[in-house]
C-alpha cells in the first residue's frame, strides 16, 4: 500500500508545479505578444509589501522540495535563488518537479511516525508530526505561493482561469 503522505504530497506538488509552469508560459507569451518588458511581470506584486512573482515561484519550488525531502527523511537540498527570467523560472520548476519525482512511495512508508522540526535551534523552533507538517504547514505554504503567483499574473491581465491554476489531474 502506498503511503498516504506520499499520495497527499508528491503527486499534488507535481500537478501544481506543472500548472504553474503552464501559467508562466502564458505570461511570457503574453509579454512577447503585447511587447511588454518581461521584468514588468516578473517583478510584479499584488501589494508593495508582498514579494514579486519571481520570488513567489522560488518559494513554491523551495516548499515542494522541502516537503518531499522532509517526509521521505532526506536532507533538503539548498538551491540558490538566482532566477531572473521566465526561462530561469521554468528551469527551476523542472528541477523541482524532477527532484520530487525521484522519491519513491516506499521512502514515505515510515513517514507517519517521523517528527519534523522547523527552524531547528532557534527561538521559533517547532516540532510537528509528519502529517501535521504536511497538512497544516507545508501544503498551505506551497499553495499560498502558487496562488499568489497566479493572482499576480491574473491581476496583470494574463488570460488564465481556474483550469490553468489546477492543471491536469
Amino acid at each position: 500500500m502506498t503511503s498516504p503522505l506520499y499520495q497527499a504530497s508528491v503527486p499534488v506538488l507535481q500537478q501544481m508545479l506543472l500548472a504553474l509552469s503552464d501559467v508562466l508560459k502564458k505570461a511570457e507569451d503574453h509579454a512577447t505578444k503585447k511587447n511588454i518588458d518581461p521584468d514588468a511581470l516578473l517583478q510584479a506584486r499584488l501589494f508593495p509589501d508582498m514579494l514579486p512573482l519571481v520570488r513567489q515561484v522560488q518559494i513554491a519550488a523551495d516548499f515542494s522540495k522541502g516537503i518531499a525531502s522532509r517526509l521521505a527523511g532526506a536532507e533538503v537540498p539548498s538551491w540558490p535563488d538566482t532566477e531572473v527570467s521566465f526561462g530561469d523560472l521554468q528551469a527551476l520548476i523542472r528541477k523541482a518537479h524532477t527532484y520530487i519525482g525521484a522519491f519513491t512511495p516506499e521512502q514515505f512508508d515510515s513517514s507517519e511516525s517521523r517528527e519534523i522540526v522547523l527552524r531547528l535551534g532557534t527561538p521559533k523552533e517547532k516540532k510537528l508530526t509528519a502529517s501535521a507538517y504536511l497538512l497544516h504547514y507545508g501544503l498551505p505554504q506551497f499553495f499560498f505561493h502558487v496562488t499568489t503567483a497566479y493572482a499576480i499574473l491574473r491581476h496583470n491581465g494574463i488570460e488564465i482561469g481556474k483550469r490553468d491554476y489546477m492543471g491536469a489531474y
